[in-house]
């Protein structure tokens, strides 16, 4: 009786590795995949990111938090990191940096 459910749970799952062994070996050969839904593609082209000028992390823009400073636009990777650049002083005068000439 053991042997039977063994036998009932073990060749399902068989069968399933098999025939996906197959599917992917067909979408080898033909690089086309036959569930299109199943795996996202990658973008045709990369995708643009700003550096985040506190701690040098890249992200997206959308996804960003922002100053706009003067006519400069910053975009920083959390809030902790946009009051940090905020709070830091100016090698001159002692009071918070201008984002002026800076680069995202």
């Amino acid at each position: 009786m053991l042997r039977f459910a063994l036998l009932f749970i073990l060749i399902p799952l068989v069968a399933r590795m098999f025939w996906r062994t197959v599917d992917h070996f067909i979408e080898g050969v033909t690089g086309q995949t036959r569930h299109p839904a199943a795996r996202p593609q990658a973008p045709p082209h990369g995708v643009q990111m700003v550096r985040d000028p506190v701690c040098g992390t890249f992200i997206l823009p959308e996804r960003a938090v922002t100053l706009l400073d003067g006519r400069t636009r910053l975009f920083f990777c959390s809030n902790a990191c946009r009051d940090k650049y905020r709070a830091r002083p100016s090698t001159r005068s002692g009071r918070p940096e201008s984002a002026e000439g800076r680069t995202a």
